[in-house]
């Protein structure tokens, strides 16, 4: 049976939002409350949109790639690599 929070709790809620760990939030909540996943993602979704109209200075920014740096970084190393032995197989 779902029951409703406590400003505590909201505050414990509000702390993985305003950090982006939403997942964190969604498990916490349905600890709270003992509602199923929809309705706990639901929730935290709420929660986040009224955090952001309220005090939007509060969250920390994530980061913005995906992590594409290490792919370039192998490619380039692979390409450094192979270009001996493909100058040395052609070239000669």
């Amino acid at each position: 049976m779902p029951r409703s929070l406590t400003e505590t709790q909201i505050a414990s809620l509000s702390e993985p939002v305003f950090r982006g760990r939403k997942i964190e939030a969604i498990k916490l909540h349905r600890e709270l409350t003992g509602m199923g996943l929809k309705e706990s993602r639901e929730a935290v979704e709420e929660l986040e949109l009224s955090l952001r109209a309220s005090s939007p200075d509060k969250f920390v920014a994530g980061p913005q790639g995906k992590g594409c740096m290490g792919v370039i970084v192998f490619g380039l190393m692979c390409c450094a690599l192979a270009t001996p032995w493909l100058a040395s197989r052609f070239f000669v």
